[in-house]
């Protein structure tokens, strides 16, 4: 295969990280070039492109999905839990309520060092109530088959 002597200028931060990148990988500088010519001038490299950049959206799209599940959990699992407060609790005496408010520090202190616990060891009721919810695929095939007897032969 013929080659051409090609000169070009090109900016400070590109050569530093092309000289970065040929040391990296131990070839030439020039079979680099070459690779990055080839793939911006063939005719399928806006589509290779173009498929990472949908694989990329894909990926987001789902991440951003499952966000939005949890939120939505969040909401109403908070909007719950306040209209059950709102309707059985009872108002507290005057004469009680500084101890109210002392009890009510003690156990809002204990609430945020189990939650710390939770999120230290990793655990998410969001997602143990999502799996509850919706089971994953594989768990509808684990039931065992009705049409197989106990000793494993089809009837």
């Amino acid at each position: 295969m013929t080659r051409f002597r090609l000169n070009t200028f090109i900016e400070h931060d590109h050569a530093k990280r092309l000289d970065e990148l040929a040391a990296m990988k131990g070839v030439s500088k020039s079979s680099i070039v070459a690779a990055a010519l080839a793939s911006f001038l063939s005719q399928d490299g806006g589509d290779r492109r173009e498929a990472a950049i949908t694989r990329r959206l894909d990926q987001l799209t789902r991440q951003f999905s499952k966000l939005e599940r949890d939120q939505n959990i969040l909401i109403e699992t908070v909007a719950l839990y306040v209209r059950y407060y709102l309707s059985v609790t009872l108002s507290v005496p005057e004469a009680h309520q500084e101890a109210a408010r002392a009890q009510g520090r003690v156990r809002f202190d204990q609430f945020i060092a189990q939650l710390a616990r939770h999120l230290q060891r990793g655990d998410s009721l969001v997602r143990d109530l999502h799996e509850e919810i919706v089971p994953d695929e594989s768990q509808f095939f684990d039931i065992a088959d009705p049409r197989k007897s106990a000793n494993g032969s089809s009837t």
